[in-house]
């Protein structure tokens, strides 16, 4: 179902907030956002301490996009920040993973919504008409189901962790580095991950991993 111009708030200017550490994706979705209104203004960065610099200049934004993997700081740690220097402004996290139960989980924090980047435009826009006029989204499974949880291998929460940034290609030094971990401490999680899904390397864990609709935390 395609979202029309008209299904966006239009009485007043709009302006968004584009939080993520690559710039093709910040371009894309400016031009996408760009064609939402004939007023619309993109604001884009890269890091989380220029991000709460332009809340602080623009006081009268209307949402933030926000990436949930950047290298500068942890999503749920990043949206917490924001959220509670500006508890009124909506913020829709965009994620890597496919993942119902970390949005669940972002939003107790204080999002607005959660959208998978594997989503198309249309439901990204669905999901930015939908929090614009104050509703809540989160990005659903390819087939609607959430799983079950017994059908999920059992991690702890340090190893979901580790998954979810092998699922995005990152390589030990930087799995260690983004989760303060020694390299042993991450090749002794990923030895526990493959030993739990039955595989014996990581492109086969995540391959694993992503046909069971698997993201790094089981479903409710």
């Amino acid at each position: 179902m395609s979202i029309s111009p008209s299904s966006f708030p239009t009485a007043s200017p709009l302006k968004i907030l584009v939080i993520d550490d690559h710039a093709l994706v910040r371009e894309g979705l400016r031009l996408l956002l760009q064609g939402l209104t004939d007023s619309v203004t993109v604001f884009d960065t890269s890091s989380v301490p220029e991000a709460l610099e332009l809340t602080q200049e623009n006081p009268d934004l209307d949402l933030v996009l926000l990436d949930y993997l950047l290298p500068d700081m942890d999503g749920r740690e990043a949206l917490q920040l924001i959220s509670q220097s500006h508890p009124e402004l909506p913020i829709l996290v965009l994620s890597g993973v496919m993942d119902p139960v970390l949005g669940r989980e972002l939003m107790n924090l204080g999002a607005s919504g959660f959208v998978t980047k594997s989503a198309n435009s249309d439901e990204l826009l669905q999901a930015i008409a939908i929090v614009l006029k104050g509703g809540e989204f989160i990005s659903k499974t390819p087939n609607g189901a959430q799983g079950s949880a017994a059908d999920w291998p059992k991690l702890t929460a340090r190893q979901e962790d580790v998954l979810e940034l092998l699922m995005h290609g990152y390589s030990n030094k930087v799995i260690s580095r983004h989760l303060n971990l020694s390299e042993e401490t991450t090749k002794n999680h990923i030895t526990a991950i493959l030993r739990a899904f039955g595989v014996s390397n990581r492109t086969q864990v995540v391959a694993a991993a992503r046909r069971i609709g698997y993201t790094g935390r089981p479903p409710i």
